[in-house]
C-alpha cells in the first residue's frame, strides 16, 4: 500500500520528509503484524527482544545492564520485562559470580524452546513480507545507516 493511501495524506513538505514518514509507518506496520503473531505465545516485541540478547550469548549469562544497551527500543523497562519472563519460567536470575551485587539473567530450556517456535514463525512472516532481493536489501540497509549517521 502507498504511504498516501495508507495515511489519506498526499501534502508532503518534501521526498525527504515523506521518506522519514514512510520510515515510521513502515516500522509500526512490521511491529504490529509481528505482535499478532508473538501474541500467540504470550510474549511482547520487547519480550521477544530481551530473549533473543540472550539467545544470542547462550550459554552465558548477561546483566540487566547488556541487555539494555543491546535492545531494539531504547527506552524499554528492561527489569520488568524481565520479572514478566521469570514468571513465564522462561528466564531465570542469579548473583554474579564476579560481582556479588550485580545480577545476570539466563534463557532456561523452556525459553529456548520457545524462542526456537517463535522465531520459526517470525522468520516464515518476514519471508512473506520482505519483498525485497538480497541487492535492493543491501541498498535499504545502507541508506537507512545513513539516515542514521548521527545517532548517539
Amino acid at each position: 500500500m502507498k504511504l498516501e493511501q495508507a495515511i489519506q495524506s498526499t501534502k508532503f513538505r518534501s521526498e525527504v520528509q515523506k521518506a522519514g514518514l514512510n520510515i515510521l509507518y513502515t516500522a509500526w506496520w512490521l511491529k504490529t503484524v509481528t505482535s499478532k503473531e508473538l501474541k500467540e505465545f504470550g510474549l511482547t516485541h520487547e519480550q521477544y527482544n530481551v530473549l533473543r540478547i540472550l539467545k544470542g550469548r547462550h550459554p552465558e549469562q548477561l546483566c540487566v545492564k547488556n541487555i539494555a544497551c543491546r535492545m531494539i527500543e531504547k527506552n524499554s523497562n528492561v527489569p520488568r520485562i524481565i520479572d514478566r519472563l521469570e514468571l513465564k519460567k522462561l528466564v531465570k536470575r542469579a548473583t554474579s559470580a564476579e560481582d556479588k551485587r550485580e545480577t545476570v539473567i539466563s534463557l532456561t530450556q523452556s525459553g529456548i524452546t520457545i524462542l526456537e517456535a517463535t522465531t520459526a514463525r517470525i522468520n516464515k512472516l518476514h519471508d512473506e513480507l520482505m519483498v525485497l532481493s538480497e541487492q535492493e536489501g543491501a541498498a535499504l540497509n545502507t541508506l537507512l545507516e545513513k539516515v542514521r549517521a548521527k545517532e548517539d
